[in-house]
């Protein structure tokens, strides 16, 4: 009986550790700065809501993929994307990709970081989109019945995102809405924890 009353005790304590993660004072948010070349970005994270994205995103940060790369997406009232290919427009080798994790309750907000996919939603790897504007039809379970997993948002810089989200755009082979002048990711650094 003592057993089973230091168990379920146990369960307690472990049931309700998320809710004082995500409430407390002790919840760990951190900080990327993406330093491009109009202005600097910066996001906070959610690892409590999307851990796998979250421990992705900063592996990649810590190992500097994102270095060099551009904002090679840019669609006016939509999003703006970037983190795949480097100034020469080339793809940058990648990782495996990971799972998706959309089915958080986290929405496709303005100002909201997320991870772009193929029509198969396990494919994430690097790409990733800074929401511009209220994207409700890319949250879980539009528009495929999976959505996109959301795991951030800009908390300064977004008259940056804006910026380039203003920014002409053209075609370049087989990509489309390429902005016209370079935007470039100079570097992504983990600021905070």
């Amino acid at each position: 009986m003592k057993w089973l009353t230091l168990a379920l005790g146990s369960a307690a304590l472990i049931a309700n550790a998320p809710a004082f993660a995500q409430n407390g004072t002790q919840a760990v948010h951190p900080s990327v700065l993406l330093k491009t070349s109009e202005g600097d970005i910066r996001v906070e994270l959610y690892p409590d809501k999307a851990p796998k994205t979250v421990a992705n995103f900063l592996d990649y940060v810590k190992a500097g993929q994102y270095n060099g790369t551009i904002f090679h997406r840019v669609i006016p009232g939509f999003m703006i994307q970037g983190g795949g290919y480097t100034t020469s427009y080339a793809e940058k080798p990648t990782r495996a990709p990971i799972p998706l994790e959309s089915r958080t309750g986290l929405k496709n907000m303005t100002g909201t970081i997320a991870m772009a996919r193929t029509s198969d939603p396990n494919s994430a790897t690097t790409q990733f989109f800074i929401n511009t504007v209220d994207n409700a039809g890319l949250d879980y379970p539009n528009p495929d019945g999976n959505g996109y997993a959301v795991f951030g948002k800009v908390t300064s810089g977004m008259d940056v995102v804006k910026k380039i989200e203003g920014t002409a755009t053209t075609s370049r082979g087989p990509m489309s809405d390429v902005p016209q002048k370079q935007i470039v990711i100079q570097s992504a650094t983990i600021v905070s924890k």
